[in-house]
């Protein structure tokens, strides 16, 4: 079925989406959301499960994040804090080790502060990456190497390469040094600071209360079960067709769906070779995150595995009825079944041996065609090869999405700093259009004029 002609087309309710749409919108222009899903959110996703609301995918935010940290106050939303641990569990020297928190923060920060030294050298305006040439220099560098190069054998070097396996929710040999850089860059080259905005604040009611709220204040409106197959722009209009056979017009469109995702679009006229390229090439973040609950209250710890374990780092979040819920990630999804409370409990148990899980709950993010990564990390030689590509517009088709931020690539705020970049990018089009109709009816008045 054919529908209006609208200003803009928006293509995945994700907090890109989301964002894009409302600034567009509250403009006046006439805006529609095409989704996928049954809800909004994207890869965040608040459901009921384990006997509580949990967050399957993206959860934490932090004041160094400034865009989703001004999209909380201006809908009154606040955060809390997750548990302190008491306990920390590390893997280290083919052993496992046991101590106090602060031990393994400052184990993790002997080697780690001397890894993201440089930091602020590559990336002084870590919200602009793009903004200087010289990260080029170590674009092809890969963080595994870099920290095998600069860390002997041994207990440090074992920490480390888990700790960022864990941020980069991936294996490290493709794990792009100047992502890590980039990252601490953000909080001002303090890597402690980084790791409290990856894991410590949540959002009070979830994410999706600020999904909510954020669409609540759009003039959008917003299609559901909507899977986009292909994507043609004429010069005039562009149309977005479903897999059922639905078709929606724009005058323009913006599309924020995650690079693996995007792939299997088929656009119209076809995408130059960098972005096509980019997209099938996808990101490193190809692991897993699961909750789970463990029998008894336990004093709230921390875990933090080898590197190349299938669930290598895990944190308690809440109790419940006599119970304590955790959450863990692991680097590669395709080494375990996080729906196997077993598979989860050899994990475990190789650190926390008396900890017994009484149940699972996920979503297969990497197996999923709507988004088929987790939060997006940037793998070696992305950066300056194919984010610039990722970032053009092609034609009348606009692009936005954490994969393509400048921000924090892998966070809500990225994702909203790309819609709002997006939707400033579309305005400026439709303006430009619209100044040239008008240019064009001048000149044909005039014409009028002069033949009369």
């Amino acid at each position: 079925m054919e529908h209006e002609l609208y200003d803009v087309v928006v293509v995945g309710a994700g907090f890109a989406g989301l964002t894009a749409a409302r600034e567009l919108s509250r403009q006046g222009l006439a805006v529609h959301i095409v989704e996928a899903r049954d809800r909004i959110g994207g890869r965040t996703w608040l459901d009921r499960r384990l006997g509580r609301e949990l967050e399957i995918g993206g959860t934490w935010v932090h004041w160094t994040q400034p865009y989703v940290w001004a999209e909380l106050k201006r809908y009154g939303l606040d955060t809390t804090p997750s548990p302190e641990p008491e306990r920390a569990f590390w893997w280290a020297g083919g052993r496992s080790h046991e101590g106090g928190p602060d031990e393994l923060l400052e184990l993790i920060g002997q080697a780690n502060g001397e890894f993201v030294q440089d930091s602020r050298k590559y990336f002084p305006e870590p919200f602009r990456p793009l903004a200087r040439d010289d990260f080029k220099a170590i674009d092809d560098v890969s963080v595994q190497d870099r920290i095998r190069e600069q860390f002997p054998a041994g207990a440090h070097r074992d920490i480390l390469e888990s700790f960022w396996a864990l941020n980069f929710n991936g294996p490290l040999e493709n794990a792009a040094l100047t992502q890590a850089f980039r990252w601490v860059a953000l909080t001002n080259g303090d890597w402690a600071v980084n790791f409290e905005a990856c894991a410590t604040y949540k959002i009070v009611g979830g994410t999706a209360a600020l999904a909510a709220a954020i669409l609540a204040d759009s003039r959008a409106s917003i299609e559901h079960g909507f899977t986009v197959e292909a994507i043609s722009d004429d010069t005039a209009s562009v149309a977005v067709r479903g897999a059922d056979g639905r078709t929606v017009r724009g005058r323009t469109a913006i599309v924020t769906v995650p690079l693996p995702a995007l792939k299997a679009v088929a656009f119209e006229p076809l995408l130059p070779a960098a972005k096509a390229e980019g997209a099938s090439l996808g990101q490193v973040s190809q692991g897993a995150k699961v909750w789970f609950r463990l029998r008894g209250e336990h004093a709230p710890f921390v875990a933090l595995g080898g590197a190349d374990w299938p669930l290598n780092f895990f944190q308690v979040e809440y109790t419940l009825d006599g119970d304590t819920i955790a959450v863990g990630f692991g680097p590669d999804s395709s080494k375990i079944d996080v729906d196997d409370p077993a598979a989860v409990q050899a994990q475990l148990a190789r650190l926390v041996p008396e900890a017994e899980v009484l149940a699972v709950a996920s979503h297969n993010w990497v197996d999923d065609p709507l988004s088929g990564e987790t939060w997006p990390m940037h793998r070696t030689g992305y950066l300056s090869t194919y984010l610039p590509a990722m970032q053009a517009a092609h034609g009348r088709v606009l692009f936005a999405g954490s994969d393509i931020a400048n921000g924090w690539g892998g966070f809500i705020d990225g994702a909203i700093e790309s819609g709002m970049e997006a939707a400033n990018d579309a305005a400026s089009m439709l303006a430009t259009g619209r100044m040239a109709v008008g240019c064009m009816q001048t000149r044909k008045m005039a014409d009028g004029r002069s033949r009369a």
